[in-house]
């Protein structure tokens, strides 16, 4: 009688991590159909996160944490309100306007390559502007500007609705204090492991907020920088493109050059010739190639450096994942992700490719922060 062969290690780990697999689609499905449920959770956690180091400092200060918590989250929610009012109509203006701004910057570079026939695709083009004369083209100018509206006044209320329960949410958090991390400790049953997830906790919550708070703050600098730059050049709508500018940092990579390619695209209908035009996008571009190479690096250090490669996948899995604003938030969830890793042996092979230190100096970084 044959014996069956017994499950050896190998078999026991292809298991292991067949199930992972297994595990992580059922999460990115969930996520994927509940987004609107666990977006605004998600944010509302980061968003009491950047806010943490505030509420402490007044409390420390003799302010209730719930008190302080009110005014932060009415103050931030006041002050994103009448920046978003400020700036509805220029926003309006610019999405209005998009199709006309390509025709004519179609015929600006038209006149780079051939005089002679941008001379006459120039003229047939404000004819159809001015008088209606091309049917199909009138009609394509009437049909987008619509379209385009109506998406960004729908994406505006959904972004609307995310942003007030992530409000709601946050105020919850940093108006309890520590009142939620003693609910997590106390699941914990025995009192090292409830020592040690406290220790966690606040070691998550202390660098990531550190890193929220920073970056929040040098974004607002950069758009302030940005925004003065423009306003110095004579740009219309200087403040609309530095907040743009400074929402756009949250996203790397692809955030700079979505605003120089937008600015640029204004700049060529506002100023007459290429070179004029070319100056904007170059006063931002220079700026946030000032703030990404030396002066985030110099204020946030190395101890939260991250893999180029990690924020890449990062970045794209949540934009396909939550769109927008997921692209935004997936920097901030993977600092968060990084730093738990850290805190946790089994993860640390996971937190040290997540890390753009090598591996001894990061796992010698890990050993410090926990020692700490």
């Amino acid at each position: 009688m044959k014996s069956l062969p017994s499950l050896g290690n190998p078999d026991i780990a292809t298991i292991k991590r067949v199930l992972i697999g297994i595990f992580i689609v059922i999460i990115a499905q969930v996520l994927f159909v509940a987004q609107d449920v666990v977006m605004p959770m998600v944010l509302g956690v980061l968003i009491a996160l950047t806010l943490r180091p505030v509420v402490r400092f007044a409390e420390k200060r003799g302010i209730p944490a719930g008190i302080s918590a009110v005014l932060m989250i009415v103050m931030l929610a006041g002050g994103l309100g009448f920046g978003a009012y400020s700036l509805s109509g220029p926003v309006t203006d610019l999405i209005a306007s998009a199709p006309e701004t390509g025709i004519k910057i179609r015929a600006k570079f038209a006149e780079y390559r051939d005089e002679i026939e941008a001379v006459k695709q120039a003229s047939e083009q404000v004819e159809t502007l001015a008088q209606g004369t091309d049917s199909n083209a009138a009609q394509k100018v009437v049909v987008q500007q619509p379209a385009l509206l109506t998406a960004a006044a729908s994406n505006a209320f959904s972004g609307l609705t995310t942003f007030v329960v992530a409000l709601i949410l946050a105020l919850f958090l940093l108006s309890t204090g520590t009142l939620f991390y003693e609910k997590v400790v106390g699941i914990m049953p025995l009192m090292s492991e409830k020592k040690r997830a406290l220790r966690v906790i606040y070691d998550v919550e202390r660098q990531v907020s550190r890193y929220l708070f920073t970056i929040t703050l040098i974004n607002a600098g950069l758009g302030a920088a940005i925004g003065t730059g423009l306003w110095l050049y004579g740009m219309p709508n200087p403040i609309m493109w530095g907040c743009i500018a400074a929402i756009l940092n949250f996203l790397p990579f692809i955030g700079a050059w979505a605003g120089t390619a937008a600015l640029a695209a204004t700049a060529m209908v506002v100023y007459p010739t290429l070179g004029t035009a070319l100056v904007a996008p170059a006063i931002y571009f220079g700026f946030t190639i000032i703030e990404g190479n030396f002066l985030t690096p110099l204020i946030v250090g190395r101890r939260l450096e991250l893999n180029i490669v990690a924020v890449f996948l990062t970045v794209t899995v949540w934009g396909w994942l939550w769109g927008l604003v997921g692209a935004l938030m997936a920097v901030p969830i993977l600092v968060c992700t990084k730093v738990l890793c850290d805190n946790f042996e089994s993860m640390n092979a996971f937190g040290q490719f997540l890390s753009g230190r090598p591996a001894l100096e990061d796992a010698e970084g890990a050993d410090e922060g926990r020692a700490g």
